[in-house]
């Protein structure tokens, strides 16, 4: 996603450097702001597009199987989130889906959960790009870049440095994803946040659990090792990740759900994560259901044979999703979930729908 430099340059020759002009913060002075899906009612737009063509009318069918999943009462949804449209400007968007019990369960990326949403709680932004800026000279200000958007590392260290802090003060062993954030997430509630209403702090209150089968990719994994290597020097007991326990545990929320839903953005590992929970289960002698309904927004080519693009009717052959009500829309995720997103709020389907609160089934 973006490269980060290996260290910073250490306190004595930052001292006796010269003092820093201002391009840095020439740089970092347009803040992303995140879209508010509340604050607008998309269901006109989306009932022209079911009147319309390609992209248009797939958008509003993918609109129509989502509320169609909230007005299922044996249904829990799930949100299935990779690549950066949270830095981009929908953090609130997923913030609110599961405020307000549009979402029971979360598969995302370590980026996407730790780098841009725990980061943003804890008081640091993402800025827009002004313009073309030579990627040297980001990096010759410490500023990361993903796309048109910026990020300043100094920052990013500090979550890294926050993710060690609360290493520290657990028990030393094992701990799945879901269960870490869930730590994070009470952090955050104990008065720590510095942006009140972050995903991972409305997860935890919410009783929703958040996964991320590849969370060391992220600010998270710098922590980790952070931590691991301090406790070895000391040679004490160290906390790790249980990536065996984050698979058993969504599948044991996919065998209680029995039907469900995937609302996914982007592809790659949460993508197949999620829904290879029909297939754990099946290994482990349950019959589960298939995912009942599916809409995927993604760019992917699906002639690359990569998971990101293969297409939810390629799913059913290996028995993960029914093609029932299946839809992908090929579409940059930030043009059209928040018209999706909307559309399903104003609807109202949502108010009708019990929470589950999965973190329940592992004693939160």
């Amino acid at each position: 996603m973006f490269q980060r430099r290996a260290s910073k340059v250490r306190e004595t020759e930052a001292m006796n450097a010269p003092v820093p002009n201002n391009q840095k913060a020439e740089l970092l002075q347009n803040v992303v702001e995140h879209v508010d899906i509340t604050s607008y009612d998309a269901r006109p737009i989306i009932d022209s597009m079911r009147k319309m063509s390609f992209s248009s009318r797939d958008t509003a069918r993918a609109a129509d199987i989502f509320n169609m999943a909230l007005a299922d009462k044996g249904c829990s949804t799930w949100l299935i989130l990779a690549g950066s449209t949270s830095a981009g400007g929908c953090m609130h968007v997923y913030r609110d889906m599961v405020k307000n019990g549009m979402i029971d369960a979360v598969v995302a990326t370590g980026a996407s959960i730790v780098d841009m949403d725990f980061f943003e709680a804890l008081g640091f932004k993402h800025y827009q790009a002004a313009g073309p800026v030579d990627d040297n000279v980001l990096r010759d200000n410490y500023i990361d870049r993903i796309y048109d958007t910026y990020i300043d590392e100094e920052e990013l260290q500090a979550c890294d440095h926050t993710i060690l802090e609360i290493c520290n003060r657990l028990e030393p062993r094992g701990y799945s994803s879901r269960e870490f954030i869930w730590e994070m997430g009470k952090w955050l509630s104990e008065g720590n946040a510095k942006k009140e209403g972050s995903l991972i702090q409305t997860a935890y209150e919410e009783g929703v659990p958040i996964f991320c089968p590849a969370f060391v990719d992220s600010s998270a994994g710098f922590g980790l090792v952070k931590h691991q290597k301090e406790k070895i020097a000391e040679k004490a007991p160290y906390l790790m990740i249980d990536a065996v326990a984050d698979f058993r545990e969504l599948t044991d929320v996919k065998i209680a759900a029995g039907t469900t839903g995937l609302f996914m953005v982007g592809g790659g590992v949460p993508k197949n994560f999620a829904q290879d929970t029909v297939v754990c289960a099946e290994i482990l002698g349950v019959e589960a259901d298939m995912h009942k309904y599916a809409i995927q927004i993604t760019v992917a080519d699906v002639r690359d044979g990569a998971c990101s693009s293969s297409t939810l009717k390629e799913a059913a052959s290996w028995g993960k999703v029914s093609t029932t009500y299946e839809q992908m829309v090929f579409a940059e995720a930030t043009t059209v979930v928040p018209l999706i997103a909307s559309d399903a709020y104003h609807r109202e389907a949502w108010k009708g729908r019990e929470k589950p609160r999965w973190n329940k089934l592992f004693g939160k």
